[in-house]
């Protein structure tokens, strides 16, 4: 074991020493006097150079002769510092130019000053300084009075995130769980759970269901936008909401392979490959592909997924950029609850359980069937932007989501009086179909009046959703022995049970909104708005009309930035949610409703590298249905449920090569109004939102040129108890807390960056509830998954 580790010490050694040596090599340069893009693309072909830069910095800009032999660093100083250009090595081989700011020198060595291209994909910064998502324009993080985290490629990578859920978990909060038998992505946030997430600004609706995760290939970044989001983005959940930020072609050229290996039979391949097509790049395309093959340490599990993702890119004129962009992707994944029985010695007067428990049996085993669930996702966007002048723009987004899928779902029921036999029930065998068309037009204009600098946003959008379900169930009992389990298959299904099982409606929602973002004297700035929002209901079966409603909500934020480090903010938001179901006489309830305020400070130090903010909030949802005491089958919209806490959130890089992210929330739920108080007594916390998470993740690049390419880091994720139960009953999930650690190696390799990586996930191997609730008639406690690692090995030129 020494020796094998003096020789892997040795040779990382050797590796690095390698690498220095690679970036001080000397090339044989004969370039012209030109222009400068024409400069650049020649240093490009003769050193190998991968250079990243927006069209418009080069415009007008030209080039001195550069004839002799010039180590790269040299060729870049001499050609894009006398064209007053500031550049950063982003990687060894890779440069980010942009322009020069007031009283900034050009950076000349990789420390040097930060670049702000967050599509250079060797980019490590750990914080961004704007984003779009919150306020529709762009917009500074710093000057947005609202909450708004993002979670850059870099963490991604970092990370080597797969699936939504594990980037997501580091934005305060946010937490996580195993939706629709892990079928699905599961994000609850400030205690609200989410049916939805965003692509780009395109609703995806998922309700929780089994529709698949997230594929992360053509990932750029993820967007947490906290609190209510109706004024720009319609019918949300009022806790906040998730927008996927996809890759975008870029107009120079950049591959990478990379092959994810793993522990239960993990392969993952993916691939990633843009560029221009044409000279003038006028015409850019990008191309993200991947397919992973899994198990998993559940017994019965396995997994498949298959993604592809084109883009192409026609940038019209110097003002106008077309954008195609489609997705496929498809699993075939199984279903599995995690089904544990609930053991209970009786119970009280008052119903209340007595020493409720877990069934103690293997965090592997499966009570359940093999049930294979394939999903086919198809994904059409368009994109068109026009820039009038400076100053005002017009955007165009159409989008088609059209995805099929197959689901099969065994559930448990009683565990009989001998405690070991577990009765189980085919809930639903179903085929499931979701068409949704979605486009939306926005105006953007920056003017001046009486010394007032107003961005205005003028916009309205559309969004048709028709959902299609055929459904079975089986009234046949099928049974299997908790500590001798012997998996007999699925019961029959019963054909007789496909008209309370399946259904057919179309959903047409659309909304008209404006917004006026204002800059005071003293750094004040001000925003308001407000949408009128429409939805109306077709059931397609009965013919009918099931519901129509509309409301107007408003938003207004104030921010006071008195340094450039500081901002103080303040927001008022109201929220339009979703349906709620049928109330007697077949009437639709009222859509939920909720409103929310906030006060919190950020602050952004080292030129934007290290932000944090910290943040009060006090949201209250109205309209949910609870149990109709006179018809229990039916509900009424008269529950009310509040969350309120402190969130903290602090990303970025805390010296050179040193980056890291810790966030804290502390989340106060609470049921305030409740029709059935022996069900849910008002007082009572929600399910399965913790009051205390946490988690920190830090990484450290080596700056010593001996060690330099060699990165360590590690991670913890901390969660307190969480309500199990629905009702009343008391009975949590215990807290837990998982330890991570990770350690990569990045050498040139000829003209190409060679990385290797490795992740170790759950490094106690703690056995802990992930998610889930309680019932006595089958518990579904999700178990964290234990030690496992993740390699890889990526190639990027």
């Amino acid at each position: 074991m020494y020796s094998l580790s003096r020789t892997l010490v040795g040779g990382l050694l050797t590796g690095t020493t390698l690498v220095a040596a690679a970036q001080e090599q000397s090339y044989q340069l004969n370039i012209p006097a030109q222009a400068l893009s024409g400069a650049l693309e020649t240093l490009k072909q003769q050193t190998g150079l991968h250079l990243f830069y927006a069209e418009q910095t080069l415009a007008g800009k030209t080039s001195t002769a550069l004839q002799g032999t010039y180590s790269a660093k040299q060729a870049v100083a001499i050609l894009v510092g006398g064209a007053s250009l500031s550049y950063t090595f982003t990687a060894d081989n890779a440069v980010s130019i942009k322009p020069l700011e007031v009283n900034s020198l050009p950076a000349v060595t990789v420390s040097g000053q930060r670049s702000y291209d967050p599509t250079d994909p060797y980019n490590k910064d750990y914080s961004v300084p704007n984003t779009r998502f919150a306020t529709k324009t762009d917009t500074p993080i710093m000057e947005t009075p609202l909450n708004v985290q993002v979670i850059p490629k870099a963490v991604l990578d970092d990370r080597q995130a797969i699936k939504l859920d594990q980037a997501v978990k580091y934005v305060s909060g946010v937490t996580t769980g195993q939706g629709a038998g892990g079928l699905g992505d599961q994000v609850t946030i400030r205690g609200f759970f989410n049916f939805n997430y965003f692509r780009n600004g395109f609703r995806i609706d998922t309700f929780g269901g089994a529709d698949g995760t997230r594929a992360m290939a053509n990932v750029q970044s993820i967007e947490v936008l906290k609190g209510p989001a109706a004024m720009l983005y319609g019918r949300v959940e009022p806790g906040g909401m998730v927008n996927v930020v996809t890759k975008k072609p870029l107009d120079t050229a950049y591959y990478a392979l990379q092959q994810q290996f793993g522990s239960y039979d993990l392969y993952r391949t993916s691939i990633d490959a843009t560029g221009p097509l044409t000279e003038n790049r006028d015409l850019l395309y990008r191309m993200n592909v991947s397919y992973e093959n899994s198990g998993s340490f559940r017994e019965l599990v396995d997994y498949e997924k298959v993604f592809v993702a084109p883009v192409l890119q026609w940038n019209i004129s110097p003002r106008t950029t077309a954008l195609l962009e489609m997705e496929y992707r498809h699993e075939n994944n199984d279903y599995d609850l995690h089904s544990r029985p609930l053991m209970i010695d009786g119970t009280r007067a008052d119903g209340s359980w007595i020493n409720p428990r877990l069934v103690e049996i293997p965090r592997e085993r499966n009570l359940m069937e093999a049930n294979p669930n394939p999903v086919e996702n198809k994904f059409v966007g368009f994109n068109l932007k026009h820039q009038f002048n400076d100053n005002w723009e017009i955007s165009e987004q159409l989008g088609i989501n059209l995805l099929d899928r197959t689901r099969t779902a065994l559930l448990p029921t009683t565990l009989q009086a001998n405690q070991r036999t577990l009765n189980r029930r085919l809930v639903t065998s179903d085929f499931y179909s979701n068409e949704s068309y979605f486009t939306t037009t926005n105006l953007t204009g920056h003017f001046n009046t009486w010394g007032l600098q107003h961005t205005l946003l003028i916009g309205g959008d559309y969004y048709l959703q028709d959902e299609n379900t055929v459904g079975y169930s089986s009234t046949v009992a099928s049974t299997i022995d908790i500590y001798n389990p012997i998996h007999t298959g699925n019961p029959p299904i019963n054909l007789a049970t496909r008209a309370a099982n399946s259904f057919h409606t179309v959903t047409d929602l659309y909304g008209i909104y404006l917004q006026d973002q204002i800059k005071l004297p003293y750094n004040v700035h001000v925003m308001g708005g407000f949408r009128y929002q429409n939805v109306e209901q077709f059931n397609v079966v009965s013919q009918q009309v099931g519901q129509r409603a509309d409301a107007v909500t408003p938003q207004v934020g104030v921010l006071w930035q008195p340094e450039k480090w500081l901002s103080i903010y303040g927001n008022y938001v109201e929220n339009f949610g979703t349906t709620n179901g049928m109330g007697q006489g077949n009437t639709f309830l009222p859509p939920q409703t909720a409103q929310q305020w906030e006060v919190g400070f950020k602050t952004a130090f080292f030129d934007d590298r290290l932000t944090s903010t910290i943040a009060y909030y006090d949201l209250t949802k109205q309209n949910i249905p609870t149990t109709d005491l006179t018809n229990l089958n039916f509900s009424v919209a008269t529950g009310e449920a509040r969350s309120r806490g402190v969130e903290v959130d602090i990303k970025g890089e805390i010296l050179p090569g040193w980056n890291a992210i810790a966030t804290y929330a502390y989340t106060n739920t609470e049921v305030l109004k409740e029709n059935n108080p022996n069900n849910i007594p008002v007082g009572s916390r929600l399910r399965g939102v913790p009051d205390h998470t946490a988690t920190f993740w830090t990484t450290y690049d080596f700056q010593q040129e001996d060690l330099r390419g060699l990165k360590v880091g590690a991670g913890l994720e901390l969660a307190s108890d969480r309500k199990a139960t629905f009702d009343f009953h008391d009975f949590n999930f215990d807290g837990y807390g998982v330890v991570d650690l990770l350690a990569s190696y990045t050498r040139k390799v000829a003209k190409t960056n060679v990385t290797l990586q490795l992740n170790v996930t759950n490094l106690l191997d703690k056995e802990y509830v992930h998610d889930g609730f309680a019932l006595v008639s089958g518990t579904r406690a999700t178990w964290g998954t234990p030690r496992s690692f993740l390699g890889s090995v990526k190639v990027e030129f």
